[in-house]
């Protein structure tokens, strides 16, 4: 069986998503750090772009390995529908937010305090929102991690080293669940990846 790749670069979010759902299934491939649209995904003679799509085509084709990522039936629906409130609610205000508060300093540029204040008052309400949700379940998309948790991994994961992370801290339920997601052996592969790169 040939060997899947990932082309991309080790300081992309999006790739930082699709390897965490490589390391939650346990499967082998190669990183090929390229320019260019990122990431780029190869499994034989799939060829595939945006991160999102390469994650639910893991998670469907190599249902039967590692982690279960997808769920049967009207679980399923709800999973989905998380998803998308991930991609269109959480991740454009949590983006702006990684790049003030993180990519802006590291580069010796300043953050736009007045994007920060705004940004940070979007997210509060849309983590309002994930603090209801998890008082019903331990997971965003129901009892078990899948992909509706996965996909909140990279820019969680970088808000927790900014102040935007008192974001996180203020709400229990939410705090637990980013404690919970972050520390999975999967993730600590990815986190122990971008160190390495």
């Amino acid at each position: 069986m040939a060997v899947m790749k990932l082309y991309g670069s080790p300081l992309s979010s999006a790739v930082w998503r699709v390897l965490a759902s490589l390391y939650e299934k346990g499967l082998d491939f190669e990183f090929i750090p390229p320019f260019g649209q990122v990431p780029a995904f190869v499994d034989g003679d799939l060829k595939l772009f945006e991160s999102r799509a390469i994650t639910q085509y893991i998670s469907h084709e190599y249902a039967d390995k590692g982690t279960p990522l997808v769920v049967p039936g009207k679980q399923m629906a709800i999973v989905s529908v998380w998803m998308e409130v991930e991609a269109h609610q959480y991740d454009p205000l949590a983006g702006k937010l990684a790049w003030e508060l993180g990519y802006k300093p590291h580069f010796g540029m300043q953050p736009d305090n007045a994007v920060v204040e705004e940004n940070e008052g979007k997210l509060g309400k849309v983590l309002d929102v994930y603090e209801a949700r998890l008082s019903q379940s331990k997971y965003i998309g129901g009892d078990t991690f899948t992909l509706a948790d996965l996909h909140h991994l990279p820019t969680l994961s970088f808000l927790m080293d900014t102040p935007a992370k008192k974001l996180i801290e203020s709400r229990p339920k939410v705090s637990a669940w980013v404690a919970d997601i972050t520390s999975r052996p999967a993730w600590c592969k990815v986190v122990e990846f971008r160190k390495q790169h």
